[in-house]
């Protein structure tokens, strides 16, 4: 199974992990809830093995 986490970006370009080591649902759901809140940051997800394919970058 591909493994997926959650990123962060804040204000000042600085990236986070989040979460990791999570399937692709559970990572876009977690990226969406944080993204609801209306927060500044940024939360994206990316794949964490070789071969996981649809990774998402951050948005501008």
């Amino acid at each position: 199974m591909d493994t997926y986490r959650v990123m962060r970006q804040d204000d000042n370009g600085n990236r986070f992990l989040v979460v990791g080591g999570i399937g692709r649902e559970a990572a876009e759901r977690i990226a969406a809830e944080f993204e609801a809140r209306g927060h500044k940051q940024l939360y994206w997800v990316e794949a964490e093995s070789a071969g996981a394919s649809g990774a998402r970058g951050p948005r501008d």
